[in-house]
C-alpha cells in the first residue's frame, strides 16, 4: 500500500439500481436521502415519486440488483489498465445490503438475494491471478438496523425506517437473521469473514462509532505476518488505524504520516448517478493531476468508480481510466514508491512553486510540471528545491515514444534556479503532466 499509491474504489450495491441523487449529493445515499427531506430540500422523495410511486420502499430495489453483466476479470483487466496497484470493493454499505455471504450473521445479501451471487468472493478470485491487492470497504453502522438501534449515532440511528410516504408504517429489513449483539453477532463477525475467509489485505472501515476493533485487530494483524503477508487498515475502523482518509479532499502541503484520498469520477458521488453527463465526469487530465499532486505529499490516491445496477462501468469512466494508464505505463517510476522529498517543501517555495511537484525515490528524484511552459524550457525558480549534481541524468518520461527510450537532456543551474531543456517534439509527446526524472550519477 505504501508504494502501490494509487488504487480504485468501487461503489456497488442496491443504490445502484435508482442510481440518483441532486448535484452535490452521494447516490449510494439513496435509502437516507428517501427518509431525510430536510437535508436535500426533498429532491430525492420527488424524483421517486415521479419515478416509482409511493407504493415502492427502497428494500424493493432489492431484486433488481441484478449483477447480470458483472465480470470480475474484466473488472480486474481494466484495473491493472489503468495503473492501479489496489482496488476497494464495498462489501456493506450503510443500507446494510452485503455482496458477500455473510453466513449466519445476516441474510441481507447478494449471496441470498438478488443476484444470489457472492460478488466479493468473484472480484477476489478474478484478482488472484493478477498482481492486484485486495481491499474491503466495510461500513461499521448500518442506517436501519433494528439490531443497531442501541447503539445508534448522528445520522445512523439504528432501528426500522419510517415509511416516508405512509407515516407510522415501518419498513421492514429483508434478509435479517436473528442475532444476539450487533457489534459482536454482525459487525466483529462479518470484519473477521472479510480477512479470514476473503483474505482482504486492506480494510477500509467507514464511519466507526461503536465498535469491536480492539478485539478485531490484534489478530488480524498477527493472522497476516503468521502467513507472510503485510496488511493495513484505515483509520475509520475504531482502532489500530495505519493511514488517514480525506474523503473529497486532499491535503494543502507534505504530510508525514500515510493518507489517502478518496473521490470518484463522478465529482459529486461515489454510488453510480445517472443524472450526471459523461462531460461533468473528472478529464484524465485531472486525474492525472490529482495523482500527481497527491503523491508529492506522501498520499495515495483512491479513484472510485460507480458501476450500475448489472454491474456494467460505463465507456465514459473506462475511457478515462484506459488514459490514465497510458501515462502511468511511461511516467510511472515518479508515481510507484514514491516518498515524501525532504529537499523540497510547500512551505519554503510557497507560491512560487506553482505547478510544479516533486517526488522522490532511492535511487532517482522527479520534477512533475502539472501544465506546459510557453517556452520549451523548464524553469524552476530556487536552486535549493533541486539537487542536481555533474553526472545526473535528466530525462523527459513519455518523451522517446513507444518505441524509444528518452533522451538525456540538457540542463543548468544559476543563483536564480534550474533550467531544463526539452525539444518541442518531446513536450508534445507527452499529456496531462510532464515528469522529468532526475537519475543520481555514480557520486
Amino acid at each position: 500500500w505504501d508504494e502501490a499509491k494509487f488504487g480504485i474504489f468501487i461503489h456497488w450495491g442496491v443504490f445502484s439500481v435508482p442510481a440518483w441523487a441532486p448535484v452535490g449529493y452521494y447516490a449510494e445515499w439513496y435509502n437516507w436521502w428517501l427518509h431525510s427531506p430536510c437535508e436535500d430540500g426533498g429532491a430525492t422523495q420527488k424524483h421517486h415519486i415521479e419515478t416509482y410511486g409511493r407504493n415502492v420502499v427502497y428494500d424493493d430495489f432489492i431484486p433488481q440488483f441484478t449483477a447480470s453483466k458483472f465480470n470480475a476479470t474484466d473488472w480486474i483487466q481494466l484495473f491493472e489498465d489503468a495503473g492501479a496497484k489496489y482496488f476497494v470493493i464495498t462489501t456493506k454499505h450503510h443500507d446494510g445490503f452485503a455482496l458477500f455471504d455473510t453466513q449466519h450473521t445476516s441474510h441481507r445479501s447478494s449471496f441470498h438475494l438478488g443476484p444470489r451471487r457472492d460478488l466479493v468472493r468473484e472480484l477476489m478470485t478474478a484478482a488472484n491471478r493478477s498482481k492486484l491487492h485486495t481491499g474491503t470497504y466495510f461500513s461499521m453502522p448500518e442506517w436501519f438496523s433494528p439490531d443497531y438501534a442501541k447503539y445508534g449515532i448522528d445520522r445512523f440511528p439504528g432501528g426500522l425506517a419510517e415509511d416516508p410516504f405512509r407515516k407510522g408504517r415501518r419498513e421492514a429489513y429483508t434478509g435479517r437473521t436473528d442475532v444476539g449483539d450487533y457489534l459482536r453477532d454482525v459487525q466483529l463477525r462479518q470484519m473477521q469473514l472479510l480477512a479470514e475467509e476473503y483474505g482482504t489485505e486492506i480494510l477500509w472501515c467507514d464511519i466507526g462509532g461503536p465498535n469491536l476493533t480492539h478485539l478485531f485487530a490484534p489478530s488480524f494483524y498477527s493472522r497476516a505476518l503468521a502467513h507472510g503477508k503485510q496488511v493495513t487498515m484505515n483509520n475509520r475502523c475504531g482502532s489500530h488505524a495505519s493511514f488517514d482518509t480525506p474523503e473529497f479532499a486532499r491535503f494543502s502541503s507534505i504530510v508525514r504520516g500515510s493518507w489517502e484520498t478518496s473521490e470518484g469520477i463522478d465529482p459529486y458521488s461515489y454510488g453510480f448517478n445517472r443524472r450526471t453527463k459523461p462531460e461533468e465526469y473528472r478529464s484524465a487530465g485531472t486525474i492525472v493531476a490529482t495523482l500527481v499532486d497527491i503523491v508529492s505529499k506522501n498520499g495515495n490516491y483512491l479513484l472510485n468508480l460507480g458501476p450500475d445496477e448489472e454491474g456494467t462501468i460505463v465507456e465514459p469512466m473506462r475511457e478515462r481510466l484506459r488514459k490514465v494508464g497510458d501515462w502511468l505505463r511511461h511516467s510511472g517510476s515518479c508515481i510507484y514508491g514514491a516518498v515524501r522529498s525532504p529537499f523540497s517543501t510547500y512551505s519554503s517555495l510557497g507560491a512560487e512553486l506553482g505547478s510544479l511537484r516533486f517526488t522522490q525515490a532511492p535511487k532517482h528524484f522527479c520534477i512533475i510540471a502539472l501544465s506546459r511552459p510557453a517556452t520549451n524550457t523548464l524553469f524552476i525558480p530556487s536552486s535549493r528545491a533541486v539537487p542536481l549534481s555533474e553526472g545526473d541524468r535528466v530525462t523527459l518520461l513519455g518523451s522517446g515514444g513507444e518505441a524509444g527510450a528518452p533522451r538525456p537532456l540538457d540542463w543548468t543551474v544559476d543563483g536564480e534556479g534550474v533550467t531544463i531543456s526539452a525539444e518541442e517534439w518531446e513536450w508534445d509527446a507527452v499529456e496531462y503532466a510532464w515528469a522529468f526524472r532526475i537519475e543520481y550519477g555514480e557520486d
